[in-house]
């Protein structure tokens, strides 16, 4: 449907299954050079580095993915609380860009290389 408020209620309600593809993070030039794709569904151990927002150009590992909130909590970009505790912050994945894959998966890398 094109209607915003359908797509919207698609997205919020997908299955784990369909909402792990919709985690699509965008691949660095040489990646994309590489493998011949624009972009691919992000892991945890991933090396990213933070494009849009408060955290623009950190690089980190994923600590976390979050399929329910379609969040990704990367290494680094947390928050100190006043009372001195540190806070993850969740970043969508639409503000990333992977720059190195981690492909120790049989599975994994053969997506990766199919065209």
């Amino acid at each position: 449907s094109k209607q915003v408020r359908k797509q919207r209620k698609y997205r919020h309600n997908a299955p784990l299954h369909i909402a792990r593809k919709m985690m699509g993070v965008r691949l660095s030039k040489d990646l994309k050079k590489k493998y011949g794709k624009r972009s691919f569904p992000i892991r945890k151990g991933d090396s990213v580095k933070v494009i849009v927002g408060k955290f623009k150009g950190k690089i980190g590992k994923v600590e976390l993915v979050d399929l329910r909130r379609m969040y990704v909590h990367v290494e680094g970009a947390n928050i100190v609380k006043r009372d001195g505790t540190k806070i993850q912050i969740p970043i969508h994945p639409s503000n990333l860009m992977i720059m190195e894959l981690i492909l120790d998966d049989k599975l994994r890398r053969e997506a990766l290389e199919r065209k």
